[in-house]
């Protein structure tokens, strides 16, 4: 099996981390060929916590996802979340000196790395720089200015930027679990690369990941990314609210939650009561499946309060035609889609990561909690042809090449493991 057709990507979540192997089939659709999670100990709230319990969940995930697809795991795609992240944007203007030279592939990348150059906040670091649209010579709402001539190119960027330290513990519990990092991703993004379809992007779309820890927010208008922000509540508040109102222990409230729980406190019956053991020979407990859905309820309502006023912030509040789609394993909670039209005004479904998915896929994979383990290997195959493109280019003019010959992707791996050893 030639293993550079083969992406990795590490989703290290607060409740679960999760490594997905994927390969291309000659469709252009993804194949999983194997999965492997763990239990999250050490993250809360999408941030590293405790280094040491990180390193072993990953290895536990890894190890579980090579021995599942025979593939020695080196690399990986890692995706990037938490309250720290915040997005911004920005205009970026190269001036030419050749109009006789048409605008080359070479001049966006300058404009992308000029990016990268913005002066941040101590202490924050610029993750991500994604073009939003080219204006050349003042003609507006170019998407791909390569081969065109002109003087003057600009762009509209979306800035995604987060804590260094955040970014670097990550590097350092994949780095300690024995891996290479080739692409740090914002986790949003990569499950929006996994539910949306290219329409839903066009027409306009609020995808919302509920995690255990955060709530991921992404919008896209014209098949541009708009706005993005992480909300520092997921399924995890939830299940701490179920813990108190009906005083049981942490695991119980979590079973109650998937078993029992409803959005929408009116579509559960009154004289609904489910018994619970007591601890160490204590009664059992009987608490009302109504009372339970109030509680969900109310914190539920919280969260889309949240998400809502992301929306109106973004100013694209009316402009998105194809509503709200909810994925993560938040999403899996019965009525939360009523429950987000109700609330919002706007439509809303649940959003499967199969957009890019061959058929013969395991069901498990399909479910929404998979959404941005899957993403993360989508995004990896779109870099890796990216870099293919860089690679090919790059050999048709070697003068431009680095002075020790090296391809691009080697030099990505450089830069990450570069990245590191600065701490």
């Amino acid at each position: 099996m030639d293993n550079s057709e083969i992406v990795v990507g590490l989703d290290i979540g607060t409740t679960k981390i999760v490594a997905i192997v994927g390969r291309k089939n000659e469709f252009g659709k993804l194949e999983i060929l194997g999965m492997g999670r763990s239990e999250s100990i050490g993250v809360r709230r999408g941030v590293v916590a405790n280094i040491e319990k990180t390193v072993q969940s990953i290895e536990h995930a890894v190890q579980e996802a090579s021995l599942k697809s025979d593939v020695e795991i080196k690399i990986v795609n890692v995706g990037i979340a938490g309250q720290h992240i915040k997005s911004l944007q920005h205009r970026g203007i190269r001036v030419r000196n050749n109009i006789e030279q048409e605008i080359s592939q070479e001049d966006v990348d300058m404009l992308i790395t000029d990016m990268f150059k913005l002066v941040m906040l101590p202490g924050e670091e610029i993750i991500d720089v994604l073009p939003q649209e080219y204006i050349v010579d003042n003609e507006q709402g170019i998407k791909e200015p390569v081969g065109m001539a002109g003087i003057r190119l600009e762009a509209n960027f979306h800035i995604i930027t987060g804590q260094v330290a955040a970014a670097k513990n990550i590097y350092k519990c994949v780095d300690k679990a024995g891996l290479d990092v080739v692409d740090l991703i914002l986790e949003p993004l990569a499950s929006a690369e996994a539910v949306l379809s290219d329409e839903e992007k066009e027409a306009g779309v609020v995808l919302v990941d509920i995690g255990g820890g955060t709530t991921d927010v992404a919008i896209f208008q014209e098949g541009i990314i708009r706005h993005t922000a992480v909300i520092p509540f997921g399924g995890n508040v939830i299940t701490e609210d179920i813990k108190q109102g009906c005083s049981i222990i942490r695991n119980q409230a979590e079973l109650l939650k998937i078993k029992f729980g409803s959005a929408l406190a009116d579509e559960s019956q009154e004289n609904e009561i489910v018994s619970i053991p007591g601890l160490r020979g204590r009664n059992p407990k009987e608490i009302s499946i109504k009372n339970l859905s109030h509680i969900i309820q109310s914190r539920l309502e919280e969260i889309i309060e949240h998400i809502y006023y992301e929306i109106k912030n973004s100013g694209y509040e009316n402009k998105l035609i194809a509503g709200v789609v909810l994925t993560g394993g938040g999403a899996q909670l019965k009525h939360i889609s009523q429950l987000f039209s109700y609330v919002t005004g706007m439509d809303t479904r649940i959003g499967y990561p199969n957009e890019h998915l061959a058929n013969g896929n395991s069901e498990e994979i399909t479910s929404p909690m998979y959404a941005t383990g899957v993403g993360l290997v989508s995004k990896g195959f779109q870099k890796l042809e990216k870099l293919k493109e860089q690679e090919s280019y790059d050999s048709h003019e070697p003068e431009k090449k680095t002075k020790n010959g090296k391809g691009f992707l080697d030099k990505m791996v450089e830069k990450a493991k570069d990245f590191f050893d600065e701490e």
